[in-house]
């Protein structure tokens, strides 16, 4: 112990540990190294969320949409080919794309949500005049017990509280096509209780 350099051996204990490019660390990730992947994460997940954030903007959204990336750059590592860039840039490309995708797939399923809604509402708008013009809310309220418990909770959580079926087949807890069943019925029985007023 005596006959070591003090000097050297500092050198030794505080010398940085070798830092690795994005390109070795995912090259050597291809091969099955977890640490490499791990270093690769470290070096390229704050561009992969800024890239996503950008596109994405819901901070949480975005988080999913980044580890979303970095299971599939796991899963696609050995597909990587330094000729033709460098990993940051893959890695780039990819959040990008997943991002744009996300928001896609969110555009579409508001805009099919907001077309249920519509449709909802156009059933409700035009029942609900009818019966307006038609009878009071003697009859109505009458016609209502008159129906099983499970269709008058199912109407009156669409028609009164204004839930779109998913929103009552959740709140439910019960199959959409359920909830759609017992409304369709109970109208039908409502129909003919107030004597074609529907």
């Amino acid at each position: 112990m005596g006959g070591v350099n003090p000097i050297r051996r500092l050198r030794a204990v505080s010398s940085p540990p070798t830092v690795r490019d994005a390109s070795t660390s995912l090259a050597d990730a291809a091969r099955g190294d977890e640490a490499a992947f791990g270093e690769f994460y470290e070096l390229c997940a704050p561009m992969v969320y800024g890239i996503v954030r950008r596109v994405v903007r819901d901070p949480s959204m975005s988080e999913e949409v980044t580890q979303e990336v970095f299971v599939e750059l796991w899963r696609l590592a050995p597909r990587y080919d330094a000729s033709k860039g460098s990993a940051k840039s893959w890695a780039a490309t990819m959040a990008h794309r997943r991002a744009v995708d996300r928001v896609r797939s969110e555009e579409a399923r508001r805009t099919r949500d907001d077309r249920e809604a519509n449709e909802r509402r156009v059933v409700v708008d035009g029942p609900g005049d009818g019966v307006a013009a038609a009878v009071d809310r003697e009859v109505v309220a009458e016609t209502l017990a008159s129906l099983s418990p499970s269709q008058r909770e199912a109407i009156t959580l669409a028609y009164y509280e204004g839930h779109s079926y998913r929103e009552v087949a959740a709140l439910l807890d019960v199959p959409e096509g359920t909830v759609k069943t017992r409304i369709r019925d109970g109208l039908i029985k409502l129909r003919d209780h107030i004597g074609g007023g529907l």
